[in-house]
């Protein structure tokens, strides 16, 4: 077996409060694009397990596989025989704002605020239009986390780099002063 067989894919958590469109897509996107090294869950604070069906079309779209989607509870990452998180990412401002339960392990942490597609009104077509901005803003977040040299990078870099990322155009936060 090579090296690169030998190493177990990194853990990433995308939280959002129960919208189910945001760490879906999210999750989605990196499972698809950096499988061989990531495995990723998305999660909510108050979940009802439903996929928002506008995150549904847009990974469609997309050509994503979408039959068997999930977006489980928080609490389905902080039991006994829970997977041990090596990332959690916050997508919405709510959901970062909350408590949070204590983490098994030691992930690293970041806020990758965007706009929750779910709360626009108007017709079908806007709010589509919505989770396809979304997609788009999530989905260049992600490429650019599964391009970092994770191996070569020390804490500090790290946590630096994943915050940098949360500030890519489209983020809820307004950068903060230096």
């Amino acid at each position: 077996m090579t090296e690169a067989q030998d190493i177990q894919p990194y853990n990433v958590l995308f939280l959002s409060t129960g919208s189910a469109g945001r760490s879906v897509m999210a999750a989605a996107i990196l499972n698809r694009h950096a499988g061989d090294r990531f495995r990723a869950f998305a999660a909510g604070t108050d979940a009802d397990g439903t996929v928002n069906p506008f995150a549904i079309d847009v990974l469609d779209a997309e050509d994503f596989e979408t039959q068997g989607l999930r977006f489980e509870s928080v609490e389905t990452f902080t039991g006994p025989g829970a997977p041990e998180m090596d990332f959690i990412f916050t997508l919405c401002d709510d959901a970062a704002g909350e408590d949070l339960p204590e983490w098994p392990g030691d992930p690293a942490t970041a806020h990758w605020g965007i706009e929750n597609p779910a709360k626009v009104e108007g017709s079908p077509i806007e709010k589509e239009r919505a989770f396809e901005t979304a997609f788009h803003y999530l989905r260049n977040r992600v490429l650019a986390f599964a391009a970092l040299p994770l191996k070569t990078l020390d804490h500090l870099s790290l946590h630096s780099h994943l915050h940098a990322i949360g500030q890519q155009e489209g983020t809820t936060q307004p950068p903060k002063a230096g």
